[in-house]
């Protein structure tokens, strides 16, 4: 049956008017963000306060200003759900209620992240391009982090592994949850090579079969079980006069182990550290995979990895 045009018209008036009705509703049911009041700020150099402030705050801290249009449903779901999550993962307005190390952790991420184009957002800085850094920002930034970890470790009295030989164990204990060190991991795939500017080391990173086809097919939002990532992490030498840093010290290795069952406590994963040439497994407890996870949430887009490419071809 064909519908004359004034009952079309009639038609196209009602759907406007439910439309309406709906994004008028919207409004009303827009998830409200809240700034409580900070309950300690993050104390560090004006310089680099000044670059926090314009670039992070808006999301990682309770000094959230919105924009008009970040007020209208439904983008502002968009918006709350994104200042939530921030704030999840670090939150200057919180700062002083973490330890110096977890300090350290966090500024070290976040400024990595930066250094990589991945923070801020794209999203974000396509329309406040004034959070953008600068090459000369992140320079400040890393800076900071560098001298931040070294009063850390002279505070805390970390020592430098040994460069004398140690003769390593015929058997190596397992880790506090069971995880043993698996000697064949140099044999799997090098999936990413990293550095650690804020305390001098760099990393090599390798994965299972399982790992790298999960990387391959950008199946890592969950891993699959049976996914294992080896880092092996080395004290850096100072630059030859080529410029080149070469490895010095050997300093730990880590173990990732994916479980979603075993290790369904800590997102999935189970963790595991051998220090020293003598391999000592690390943490007296199993608790100490909570403090694992707790770091490595903050990599929670990447399925709680580190510094693991996606879509990558090997």
């Amino acid at each position: 049956m064909k519908l004359s045009s004034t009952k079309r018209s009639r038609i196209l008036l009602v759907a406007l008017g439910i439309l309406s009705l709906i994004v008028i509703g919207m409004q009303f049911a827009e998830p409200a963000i809240s700034n409580p009041p900070p309950t300690g700020t993050f104390a560090g150099p004006d310089s680099v306060v000044t670059i926090l402030e314009r670039s992070c705050y808006n999301c990682h801290s309770n000094e959230t200003r919105l924009a008009w249009y970040d007020k209208i449903a439904p983008v502002s779901w968009l918006v709350s759900a994104d200042v939530r999550k921030a704030r999840s993962r670090f939150n200057f307005s919180h700062w002083d209620s973490l330890s110096t190390t977890d300090q350290v952790t966090k500024l070290w991420y976040m400024v990595n992240m930066a250094d990589q184009g991945k923070m801020p957002l794209a999203t974000y800085t396509a329309v406040n391009p004034s959070a953008k850094l600068s090459e000369r920002e992140i320079r400040t930034l890393k800076n900071y982090v560098v001298a931040l970890a070294a009063n850390t470790s002279k505070t805390n009295g970390a020592k430098t592994p040994p460069s004398t030989p140690v003769t390593r164990p015929s058997t190596i204990p397992a880790s506090p949850n069971g995880i043993r060190y698996i000697e064949g991991f140099r044999n799997w795939k090098v999936i990413a090579t990293t550095n650690r500017f804020d305390n001098g080391t760099m990393r090599v990173v390798y994965g299972n079969d399982i790992a790298v086809k999960a990387i391959t097919e950008n199946t890592i939002n969950p891993w699959p079980n049976g996914a294992i990532i080896a880092k092996v992490v080395w004290n850096k030498q100072a630059e030859d006069t080529t410029g080149t840093v070469r490895a010095g010290d050997f300093n730990n290795v880590q173990f990732m182990v994916r479980d979603d069952v075993k290790y369904k406590n800590t997102e999935g994963w189970g963790f595991a550290r051998f220090s020293t040439p003598k391999l000592v497994p690390y943490g007296n407890t199993i608790a100490f995979d909570v403090d694992c996870i707790n770091c490595h949430r903050l990599a929670s887009a990447n399925g709680f990895v580190f510094d693991i490419p996606t879509h990558q071809k090997y």
